[in-house]
């Protein structure tokens, strides 16, 4: 035990240590000090499925406009995996898209217990707490997969994790952040694991209601002090619909870092009929649906204040594929306000250099897996014209 606690120590010195002047440092001449990011996230798709589809017109043009990552990877499987890599580096210890165990202080997290969170296991403990997180397998044929059809990722070890995230870190540096999420419904994020932005299952049961907000696709309300709300900076009311993110945007008060997705029939992920809804039931028309969609955020994004001053960035990412035995290589499109377009990426980068390359231009110290010497920064999309 005594090892256990020395070895976690010097990991964290490692890993955490590290003072925002020092990530100020490193980026230096990289990428510069930014004011805005709104990450707009988008769902399952092979790279190739998206980037030149005749039903993703916008979004591929708006990828040749912008700067487009050509050799971008999810990091593993399924997506809540994902979505807890884009902002907090780990998958801390959860391979499933559980739902929350909400509220649950009794319990101890998988990181506090080094016991990974695989397919079928209970609602996942809010995370907290240090400890290893999940491997990434090489090849996967757990989730959603089979070994006909096995899923390839870069095999990444686990490693030493604390359990918090870049809007913990953006709190402690005095900047703000929301999560906005469409279709969640009025009354807010606790306690609510799908919604059609009305009626949720917290509600009366309506046969049929479509699953549009699923909370698998809100990484910060898995987190124990988010649960807890303890800080008003840094709780469940962070979480919020469209509808403010559009009020937010028209008024000037977008936060620093806006995370942005949308909901199961918009994200392009289609799920079938019974989920999302006949107008997304095929891959078409949730394609179509989604290119719609990023089109209006990034409208509505330029036309905002927030867009016109400062040094601002938008970048949309898919979160993986289809579980397939294509690679897990997505689409990203980065655009700044500031810096160099057109520009096409062949570095191989996955979210945790995107999370570190957020990181660094908010002056912030490197988080679990973006901390990892091999992750590189997106330098090359996030460029001054000067560079």
């Amino acid at each position: 035990m005594k090892m256990l606690k020395t070895a976690i120590a010097l990991g964290l010195g490692v890993a955490f240590g590290a003072a925002p002047a020092l990530a100020r440092e490193q980026a230096e001449g990289r990428i510069p000090r930014l004011d805005h990011v709104f990450l707009i996230v988008m769902e399952n798709h092979y790279f190739g499925q998206i980037y030149g589809d005749v039903n993703a017109p916008f979004v591929t043009s708006y990828a040749n406009s912008a700067n487009l990552a050509t050799n971008y990877f999810g990091v593993g499987h399924p997506s809540l995996t994902n979505y807890l890599e884009i902002v907090g580096g780990s998958n801390f210890g959860i391979v499933n898209d559980n739902s929350p165990d909400w509220h649950n202080t009794a319990c101890k997290s998988n990181l506090e217990t080094n016991t990974p969170s695989l397919e079928g296991a209970p609602n996942t403990c809010p995370i907290a707490g240090t400890g290893m997180d999940a491997a990434t397998p090489a090849i996967d044929t757990t989730n959603e997969g089979s070994t006909a059809s096995p899923i390839y990722n870069d095999p990444i070890a686990p490693a030493i994790t604390v359990g918090k995230t870049i809007a913990d870190q953006l709190v402690e540096a005095g900047l703000t952040w929301k999560s906005y999420q469409q279709s969640l419904p009025p009354y807010g994020a606790d306690k609510v694991n799908n919604s059609d932005g009305v009626i949720s299952d917290l509600t009366t049961a309506v046969t049929g209601m479509p699953k549009l907000y699923a909370v698998k696709h809100n990484p910060f309300v898995y987190f124990a002090n988010v649960q807890a709300g303890a800080d008003p900076d840094s709780s469940l009311s962070n979480s919020v619909g469209f509808e403010r993110l559009y009020a937010d945007l028209k008024s000037g008060e977008a936060p620093n870092y806006s995370f942005i997705v949308p909901d199961q029939c918009h994200d392009q992920h289609g799920r079938g009929s019974s989920e999302v809804g006949p107008y997304c039931s095929t891959d078409s028309l949730s394609i179509q649906a989604g290119d719609v969609t990023v089109q209006n955020l990034v409208g509505a994004i330029h036309a905002s204040d927030a867009w016109k001053h400062g040094r601002n960035a938008i970048v949309v990412v898919w979160d993986e594929n289809d579980y397939s035995s294509l690679p897990n290589q997505v689409v990203t499109i980065v655009e700044t306000n500031y810096g160099v377009s057109k520009t096409t990426s062949n570095v191989k980068y996955n979210h945790f250099s995107l999370l570190k390359t957020i990181e660094a231009g908010f002056g912030l110290s490197y988080l679990n897996h973006a901390a990892d010497e091999n992750v590189p920064l997106m330098s090359d999309l996030f460029a001054p014209v000067d560079h």
